[in-house]
């Protein structure tokens, strides 16, 4: 080889697919066998299912005490994954959160709030009655009053987010949520037909905003000032995960065994339920993505945004709905149909926004 030659260096190989983890990939999977395990034990160990269900935090709070430690332990990890002071960097691209914020707090619960009612409480009206079509009306509000906290981070991933970003845009939801959920819930669920117990509800904000948010905080800052962020982020969040994993899927359980005779009688109804919150993904992850496309925002920045109007924080709304008006109400059950349509439509949001990257500008430094 002659000293003039030169040496091309090889190109780097192509990142292959990214692809979900085995829980988040089979997450439907694992809702519908806590839906078959929580049947049995409700149908087969009625005292012991009713002993679960008569658990509360104080008599009369309706904030049963087994599944709200269930989601703390669902929600703090979450929680402790946000750093507050990326919030800082919200200033740089405004567009993308301003559009984030105006679907998610002005657009999303209202437009859920006319699709339940067209639904439950008009076309599907014979089929379910005036009460349950209340009741349904209240969970997808609920439902859709608490934007997307944890699997949002799954769904940046997989296309190619900017990942800091995606963290500020659920910081500062989760902020808003402190102030907006209670009194957005308690409008609509109130305008749908149903009373709203306004002390319960903001109990229920207490308890399952305020109180992990608080510990997930001052669990972080205590834990990284102690052991610093590497062994926070490579050692301890990754064994702690299991712990929320675990706490998901038994808070389903019990929520499937106290909905046990709503489920066996009412099969149909989870057909129904999934209507509206079906349009209402497709609706906001196309109204977020369509603004942000036209404001010029950065496809890393505009996918995230459309996927966190797009999906919801399930567990919240689960267990506000519980508190609200009990775990075998049809509230509950329909937040629990959220979690059962979640994955696989949110993996067609993520297809469509991975197949449109082109129409967006080359994120820039300091762009939107």
């Amino acid at each position: 080889m002659s000293a003039t030659e030169t040496h091309t260096p090889p190109a780097p190989a192509e990142p292959g697919p990214k692809r979900l983890g085995a829980f988040e990939r089979y997450l439907t999977v694992w809702v519908g066998l806590c839906m078959v395990v929580g049947v049995l034990l409700g149908r087969t160990l009625p005292g012991l299912t009713e002993s679960l269900r008569g658990l509360e935090f104080g008599a009369g709070s309706q904030i049963n005490a087994p599944i709200a430690v269930l989601i703390w332990l669902m929600i703090v990890p979450m929680m402790m994954k946000i750093d507050f002071s990326s919030l800082a960097g919200a200033t740089r691209k405004p567009k993308g959160l301003a559009v984030t914020l105006f679907v998610n707090w002005v657009i999303k619960p209202f437009s859920m709030f006319g699709l339940g009612w067209l639904f439950f409480q008009v076309i599907f009206l014979p089929l379910i009655g005036e009460e349950l079509a209340k009741q349904y009306t209240a969970g997808v509000v609920i439902l859709a009053a608490a934007p997307c906290t944890a699997m949002v981070f799954v769904w940046s991933y997989l296309t190619d987010g900017d990942a800091a970003y995606t963290l500020v845009q659920v910081a500062v939801n989760d902020l808003v949520m402190l102030v907006l959920f209670a009194p957005i819930v308690g409008l609509l669920v109130g305008v749908s037909g149903l009373a709203v117990p306004f002390n319960v509800l903001l109990t229920a904000v207490a308890v399952f905003i305020v109180v992990p948010l608080v510990a997930g905080v001052l669990l972080r800052i205590a834990l990284i000032r102690s052991k610093g962020v590497e062994w926070f982020e490579k050692s301890f969040m990754p064994r702690f995960q299991p712990v929320a994993v675990t706490a998901l899927l038994a808070t389903l359980v019990l929520i499937f065994a106290f909905q046990a005779d709503n489920i066996l009688g009412r099969p149909l109804h989870v057909a129904l339920i999934a209507v509206p919150i079906l349009i209402q993904v497709y609706f906001n992850s196309s109204l977020t993505y369509g603004l942000m496309w036209a404001l010029k925002v950065p496809h890393n920045v505009a996918a995230p945004g459309a996927l966190i109007g797009a999906s919801n924080f399930f567990e919240l709304a689960v267990a506000t709905a519980i508190a609200l008006y009990g775990p075998d109400s049809g509230a509950a059950l329909a937040t629990v149909v959220g979690v059962l349509v979640e994955v696989p439509v949110m993996l067609s949001v993520c297809a469509a926004c991975n197949r449109t990257r082109d129409w967006f500008p080359p994120p820039k430094p300091h762009a939107a």
